[in-house]
């Protein structure tokens, strides 16, 4: 009997969060199994380094993010046949790794400040949440803190703003490939990181403060 995977099963990974929307036009893809060595190779391994960033940042343990990429790239092998080749296989990681998140880690996870998506999503997106000033980070940074400050700043948001300034403003997603991979509408994206932005730059800001760096001496 073929390993490979019915089609409800590419359509899910084991806790049962869908990879890809089921649709009639995209049947389970019969791959072989040189040709899901090649994909695995080819197209997911060269992530490898974007996707431990990625635990860490979530997992803020080095054990825990080791375990949840490799979880992440179990499933990802595991349900290999509901990935279409050419198209963004850093985004379809990037999901399932923050599926396993949510589902594995995050039940046992000790850290206290989590917010709920849907509880950001009703208190964040409003007509507010598209002001002009939004902080992009990559054009407004505090240019005398090094990384390991940001680093620290970023750890201390909550995990749903931690995780979109990752998403956009570290590993370059557009907002639609966010709200894919974050199952959320693209509203919703934006109104949550203008949020989170602006909470980095208030953290940033106060330890620039407590280390004499004042912007408005800066001419």
């Amino acid at each position: 009997m073929s390993d490979t995977p019915t089609r409800d099963d590419d359509q899910l990974l084991p806790d049962g969060d869908p990879i890809d929307q089921p649709s009639a036009d995209t049947p389970a893809r019969g791959y072989t199994d040189e040709q899901k060595y090649r994909i695995f190779n080819k197209e997911f391994m060269p992530h490898i380094d974007s996707m431990y960033n990625f635990a860490f940042r979530l997992t803020t343990d080095e054990d825990d993010a080791n375990d949840l990429v490799q979880d992440t790239y179990l499933k990802a092998f595991r349900f290999i046949s509901s990935f279409e080749q050419g198209t963004n296989a850093k985004a379809w990681l990037f999901r399932i790794l923050k599926n396993s998140f949510i589902n594995d880690y995050r039940k046992k996870s000790k850290e206290p400040a989590k917010v709920d998506y849907q509880d950001v999503e009703t208190t964040y997106n409003s007509e507010d949440a598209e002001a002009e000033h939004t902080v992009d980070l990559r054009a407004e940074s505090v240019s005398d803190l090094i990384g390991d400050e940001v680093a620290t700043a970023l750890n201390s948001l909550p995990v749903d703003f931690r995780t979109v300034i990752i998403l956009c403003d570290i590993e370059g997603f557009t907002y639609e490939e966010m709200a894919k991979i974050l199952d959320i509408p693209i509203g919703t994206v934006r109104s949550r990181l203008h949020r989170a932005r602006n909470l980095l730059k208030e953290k940033l800001r106060d330890y620039a403060s407590s280390m004499g760096y004042n912007e408005e001496n800066e001419e």
